[in-house]
């Protein structure tokens, strides 16, 4: 065999993976990986580049700061349940597709009753009373806040 007809790994090349460790029916596979590989840990993000990112899209600041403090909720709640923890955590990423054709409010209200709500029934699915109070916490009340 001649080097032509090797192959390698330039050492100057890093190979990243993503995994979920919130999805526990792959246990097996994720403890087999992290014997084998580095892991970083990447929690959720709402600080200044996500804000800047959403406010560029035309997300109003008072919009950025009911998600931030809305989902600092949800997380904390997720933080504290001895079963689950911060590898439930709620990312920023939820909320990144607004632009500005819509109306922020709806659009907002949309993430958490197709997006969010679904995730929290499946986290406390025998908590369903839970995921009511949380949801209705975090909904945007628009006879409240001015558009």
């Amino acid at each position: 065999m001649d080097d032509q007809d090797r192959f390698f790994i330039p050492e100057n090349l890093h190979i990243i993976g993503t995994m979920n460790t919130a999805d526990r029916s792959l246990a097996i596979v994720d403890y087999a990986l992290r014997r084998r590989f580095a892991f970083i840990t990447l929690r959720p993000s709402f600080e200044d580049a996500f804000q800047s990112f959403v406010k560029s899209k035309g997300v109003s600041e008072e919009m950025i700061n009911h998600i931030i403090s809305s989902i600092k909720i949800v997380n904390d709640v997720i933080q504290k349940d001895i079963n689950l923890g911060t590898g439930f955590h709620i990312g920023h990423s939820y909320f990144c597709s607004f632009n500005d054709k819509m109306n922020e409010s709806e659009w907002y209200n949309e993430i958490i009753d197709f997006e969010i709500k679904p995730l929290l029934e499946e986290i406390w699915f025998d908590d369903l009373d839970k995921v009511k109070q949380l949801v209705a916490e975090i909904t945007y009340k628009t006879d409240v806040h001015s558009n």
